[in-house]
């Protein structure tokens, strides 16, 4: 290390920002996942400012994180000249999914404190994220059976063969318990893919599913996200859904729990649009700004498309179509995009954050909160510099 860090990358490099915050922060929940017995280990607060440092350059990976712990002097610096190993710093990412989520709900806490404004309006939206998992390693339920009876008949045929020679062939006895034990595992991955409902199952990731995106179809998850005023993520979370609307409820909700209170108002666009969702809002005192499918394509070509006289019966619909369509409601709708946009720009396009790493509902729900806590991270800091 250099006699001095600061004085080779500057007193406001971003490494200082993640140090100090880590430091002010509560981390009993990591410790106390460790009990007093087993080997050595690497403090808690040195392996979350290591990932929440790399997850705001783009170093997603475990491995390539080892790597620029030895070569990067921010790194270098965070980890305080230790050299955590791939295997250690995917162990971490796995292993404390609750107490990254209480990370995160701290540091939104931190915000507060230190000039955030009050939460006042949010705008939610829904991105598709490709899972690690191939497209070709995929069971369908006609593929499963198909390949079951080709297993059969190849099974058949070995047995004729010896039959009549009277003999096994050299190395015939091996292959011969590879295609029974692959046999044994035929009614097994059939009840797992009744049991999802789905049509087709990723044997690779299995709670992957297949979701529309502007592109086609994508293998993987719908990651949410709900972005303040600020620029601030203020909630997330990665779900299997098909469609956005089961969502808009539950991060309202957990925006209320992450930052005290509700939002004044919510802006989304249309998939999260639903007449009981409109109505749940007003419960709550939140005004939303959610237009239909219909109002959408109005309010995206800027002109009244011809069944747009049809008149709506729901009172919540009727409702949220006058207030769309008033001056005040446009320009209030058109700050969504200002808002959360960006937000996937920066995650996707600079941190690339197009595919997750990690297999299974939970652990991809562990990267988008390492992903949100490292953006609100730089973004507090140019707060702080404002």
């Amino acid at each position: 290390m250099p006699p001095n860090v600061r004085d080779e990358l500057g007193a406001e490099h971003f490494c200082f920002y993640v140090h100090e915050v880590v430091e002010r922060l509560d981390l009993r929940a990591f410790e106390q996942a460790y009990s007093e017995e087993g080997g050595e280990l690497y403090h808690p607060a040195l392996l979350l400012k290591v990932w929440l440092y790399g997850y705001a350059v783009g170093m997603t990976s475990a491995r390539k994180l080892e790597q620029r712990v030895v070569e990067d002097l921010g790194l270098r610096f965070l980890a305080a000249g230790a050299r955590p190993d791939n295997w250690t710093l995917s162990a971490f990412r796995r292993r404390h999914a609750r107490a990254i989520n209480d990370v995160f709900t701290q540091v939104l806490e931190l915000a507060r404190k230190t000039g955030w404004r009050q939460l006042g309006r949010v705008a939610i939206d829904s991105t598709r994220m490709a899972a690690s998992a191939s497209r070709n390693r995929i069971d369908t339920e006609q593929r499963l059976r198909e390949q079951r009876a080709r297993l059969r008949r190849q099974v058949r045929r070995w047995q004729q063969s010896c039959d009549a020679d009277d003999s096994e062939p050299t190395g015939l006895q091996v292959r011969r318990e590879e295609v029974n034990r692959q046999l044994a595992e035929m009614p097994q991955r059939l009840e797992r893919l009744r049991k999802s409902g789905q049509s087709k199952l990723s044997r690779t990731d299995g709670d992957a599913r297949f979701l529309r995106a502007p592109n086609g179809f994508v293998l993987g998850y719908s990651a949410e996200v709900a972005v303040s005023d600020d620029h601030l993520i203020v909630a997330h979370r990665v779900t299997q859904h098909t469609t956005d609307h089961e969502s808009l409820l539950p991060l309202v909700e957990q925006i209320a729990q992450r930052c005290g209170s509700p939002p004044v108002a919510a802006l989304a666009d249309s998939g999260f649009y639903s007449n009981e969702n409109v109505a749940r809002l007003a419960e709550q005192g939140v005004q939303a700004y959610i237009p239909d499918t219909q109002l959408a394509r109005e309010l995206n070509t800027g002109r009244r498309l011809r069944n747009g006289n049809m008149v709506p019966r729901n009172a919540e619909l009727k409702r949220m179509r006058r207030r769309l369509r008033s001056p005040a409601g446009r320009r209030m709708y058109a700050r969504r995009k200002a808002l959360v946009e960006p937000v996937w720009g920066v995650l996707k396009q600079q941190r690339g954050m197009r595919q997750f790493r990690l297999r299974g509902l939970a652990k991809v729900g562990i990267e988008l909160a390492l992903a949100a806590l490292a953006y609100n991270l730089t973004r507090l800091q140019r707060l702080a510099k404002a």
